[in-house]
C-alpha cells in the first residue's frame, strides 16, 4: 500500500489525509501543536467545495453545524445604502448543485478530525512537526521535531502559509505584508441587540476598510470580520493576537449607524496581520518529485474572496483523485510500479489546479482593491453593483467549477 505523509493539520493537511484514506492510502499526518483545534473563526464555504465535502459522505454531520444564509448582501459603509444582493439558499442548490454554507472554522476542523478517527489506515500525531525532508527517485523522507525520519511514498506539504517545506523545496521568500489588518470577533446573537442579529452574508464596503458578517452554528453566533489598513510590529506569522478593541472603533467612526452600532456592541477582538504571495506562476508551485504543496503552503491568498479553505479542500480532492486515478492505491499494483508513477502524477495534480487557485488568488487581490476605493471610483462601484446586481455578483466559474463538478 502506498504511504502518504502529510505535514501539517489545519483544514487542508486533515482533508488530504481523509481525500487519500478513503481510496485506500496508508495515511501518516504529523502536527506540530499538542491538540487538534482551530481558533475562533468562521469561514464561507461555496457550493464548489460543499460538493466536495458532500462527496465524502459528510452532507448530514455539515448540515448539522452549518448555518445557511439566505443572501448575500453589500452594503455601503457609510450610507447603509443596499449596493446589491445575491441570493443563496434554494438559488445556489439550483444553479450548483450544493448550498453556501457558512461555520464556525474549530467545528469544520473537529468533524474532519472525527470524521478520519473511523479509518483504520490514517495514523494522526501530536506535538511533532516535519521540519525537512529529503527525497530520492525511489521514495521521499520526512525529518520530524523529535529527530525521527519517516519514509513514504508522497509527501503532502500542508504546513501553511509560512510553510518550512516550501522554503527547502523551492526557496522563494517568505509571505510578504499587505498592509491590511484583519480584526476577528465571534459574539453570541443572543449577546447583541434584536436590530443587529443576522441570518445573511453581509459586506460592507468603505474607503480604505470593509466589513464582513455572517451566522456560523446554526445561526446562534455571529462572526464578524473588519479589514482595515495598518501595519503590526513583531511576528507576522502569527496570524492570532490579541486586539485593542478602540483602535478598529476609531477606523470605524464615520460608518453608518447600523455597522457603528455591530463594532462597539463586539467588545473581544483578535487581530491577524495578512500577508500573501503573488499569484501562482506555474505548476512548479504546487508540486516537485514526491512533494505536493496544498492550500496556504502553496497559495496563501487574502480573505476577499472567501476561498482559501476552499482550495486547500479541493486541492486534496484533486490530489486523491489524481493517485486514485494512477492506480496507486490499487490492491493488484505492485508497490515498485505504483511508486513510480508518483513524480508523474503530482505534476498532472499540480496541472490541474495551479490555474484555478492563481485565479482565485488574483480576484481576492482585486476585490480587496474594489472594496475599499476611495473618492470618485468608490461612487462609480457603487453605481455599477446597484445596475448590475446578481450578473455582477454571481460567479459560475468559481462556484460551478473545482474536482466535482456540478450534475
Amino acid at each position: 500500500m502506498v504511504d502518504v505523509v502529510i505535514a501539517g493539520g489545519g483544514i487542508g493537511g486533515l482533508s488530504a489525509a481523509l481525500a487519500c484514506a478513503r481510496e485506500g492510502g496508508n495515511v501518516r499526518l504529523y502536527e506540530r501543536t499538542t491538540e487538534f483545534s482551530e481558533v475562533g473563526a468562521g469561514i464561507q464555504l461555496g457550493p464548489n467545495v460543499v460538493r466536495v465535502l458532500h462527496s465524502w459522505d459528510m452532507q448530514e454531520a455539515l448540515a448539522g453545524i452549518v448555518a445557511f444564509p439566505d443572501r448575500v448582501q453589500f452594503r455601503s459603509a457609510v450610507s447603509g445604502t443596499v449596493l446589491g444582493e445575491l441570493p443563496l439558499g434554494a438559488d445556489m442548490v439550483r444553479r450548483y448543485g450544493a448550498p453556501y454554507v457558512t461555520i464556525h472554522r474549530g467545528d469544520l476542523h473537529g468533524l474532519l478530525v472525527q470524521t478520519l478517527g473511523q479509518y483504520a489506515n490514517v495514523a494522526l500525531q501530536l506535538s511533532n512537526a516535519v521540519v525537512g525532508l529529503a527525497q530520492t527517485e525511489a521514495s521521499v523522507t520526512a525529518h520530524l521535531a523529535d529527530t525521527q525520519q519517516v519514509q513514504g511514498d508522497v509527501l503532502v506539504a500542508a504546513d501553511g502559509a509560512w510553510s518550512v517545506l516550501r522554503q527547502q523545496i523551492l526557496n522563494d521568500g517568505k509571505p510578504q505584508p499587505t498592509g491590511h489588518l484583519a480584526y476577528r470577533a465571534m459574539v453570541r446573537q443572543s449577546n447583541l441587540p434584536k436590530g443587529l442579529r443576522s441570518q445573511q452574508v453581509t459586506a460592507w464596503f468603505g474607503p480604505r476598510l470593509h466589513v464582513v458578517q455572517y451566522p456560523v452554528r446554526g445561526g446562534d453566533w455571529l462572526n464578524v470580520v473588519g479589514i482595515v489598513h495598518g501595519h503590526v510590529q513583531g511576528d507576522m506569522s502569527n496570524w492570532d493576537q490579541s486586539a485593542n478593541a478602540a483602535d478598529l472603533q476609531r477606523v470605524m467612526a464615520g460608518t453608518c449607524a447600523p455597522l457603528h452600532d455591530l463594532i462597539h456592541a463586539i467588545e473581544s477582538w483578535r487581530l491577524w496581520p495578512l500577508s500573501i504571495r503573488q499569484p501562482m506562476r506555474g505548476a512548479h508551485e504546487h508540486a516537485l518529485g514526491r512533494v505536493a504543496l496544498l492550500g496556504d503552503a502553496a497559495h496563501p491568498m487574502v480573505p476577499y474572496l472567501a476561498q482559501g479553505a476552499a482550495m486547500a479542500m479541493e486541492d486534496a480532492a484533486t490530489l486523491a483523485q489524481v493517485l486514485a486515478a494512477g492506480g496507486v492505491f490499487s490492491e493488484g499494483v505492485s508497490a515498485a510500479a505504483a511508486c513510480g508513477q508518483i513524480p508523474a502524477l503530482l505534476k498532472d495534480y499540480a496541472n490541474q489546479r495551479w490555474q484555478r487557485n492563481a485565479r482565485v488568488q488574483q480576484r481576492a487581490i482585486k476585490n480587496g482593491e474594489i472594496y475599499h476605493l476611495t473618492g470618485p471610483m468608490r461612487l462609480g462601484r457603487d453605481l455599477a453593483m446597484r445596475a448590475l446586481g446578481t450578473r455582477l455578483l454571481d460567479q459560475p466559474w468559481l462556484y460551478g467549477g473545482g474536482p466535482i463538478k456540478v450534475t
